[in-house]
């Protein structure tokens, strides 16, 4: 297979998949990794590609923020996973923050009946999922409602957070990268995570493998803010090795 050749598969299977990895191309093209490296710098320069740690996303992937309805149904099985293996970071009781994501939601759904939970969140999803549980204590942060990912934002938001303490904040992102910690697309919502970790004794990271690698707009905190990640066992191996060393813990839901 000549070069260009080579090119056009990999750009139509990075925008089939979401992203590539450079030992996945190698395999699926018969050629050596240091090949599809320089195969992916030339995608790059094209401006069709970004690269990223252990391989590349097409560039339509950046700054693009799909809404609620398009993520719910997005990795479902892997977020799952996360959950339920965030039941382990649950405090045996006390305060937690729920920061908006649709797994941080399914997290909510699993929480324990027989435990009594204050739970602070901005997102109507996980509200919704909270508001008729008796061994909840919801308290729902006002603010400007982002249709996109139905979370409130703003200084009203900011403000309220300041009045908290809690023992764990549970936090989704868009994107994880070593080098740029977290990111998200907005700038509003970025400003009220922050304020959400600063909130919180201890931080857990819920991330699906798509979100490592990817740098958004809006930075959000660094990497050594976070405490715990929980993930998929997709995530590149190099990578969670390089996210272990620059701090937090990293744990691979079965």
């Amino acid at each position: 297979m000549y070069a260009p050749e080579r090119h056009q598969q990999i750009l139509a299977t990075a925008r089939s998949r979401g992203r590539v990895d450079v030992a996945g191309l190698a395999k699926e093209l018969s050629v050596t990794p240091e090949t599809v490296r320089r195969d992916l710098t030339a995608l790059e320069r094209r401006g069709v590609l970004r690269r990223v740690h252990g391989g590349a996303i097409p560039v339509e992937r950046l700054g693009i923020e799909p809404g609620v309805a398009d993520r719910e149904v997005r990795a479902t099985g892997e977020k799952e996973s996360i959950a339920r293996a965030a039941l382990d970071e649950l405090p045996d009781g006390g305060s937690i923050i729920l920061d908006a994501g649709t797994t941080t939601v399914r997290l909510a759904e699993l929480l324990p009946t027989d435990r009594e939970f204050t739970v602070v969140t901005h997102s109507l999803p996980v509200a919704a999922a909270l508001v008729a549980r008796p061994n909840i204590s919801l308290h729902l942060l006002g603010g400007v409602v982002r249709p996109r990912t139905l979370a409130a934002v703003g200084e009203w938001t900011r403000a309220q957070i300041g009045e908290v303490f809690a023992d764990v904040a549970f936090m989704g992102t868009n994107g994880i990268s070593v080098e740029r910690g977290l990111t998200t697309p907005d700038m509003a919502e970025a400003s009220v995570k922050r304020e959400l970790i600063t909130a919180a004794r201890r931080t857990v990271l819920l991330a699906d493998h798509s979100k490592f690698g990817r740098e958004d707009f809006a930075r959000v905190a660094p990497i050594s803010a976070i405490d715990t990640i929980i993930t998929d066992a997709a995530i590149d191996a190099e990578l969670a090795e390089d996210l272990e060393n620059a701090g937090p813990r990293v744990v691979i839901a079965p």
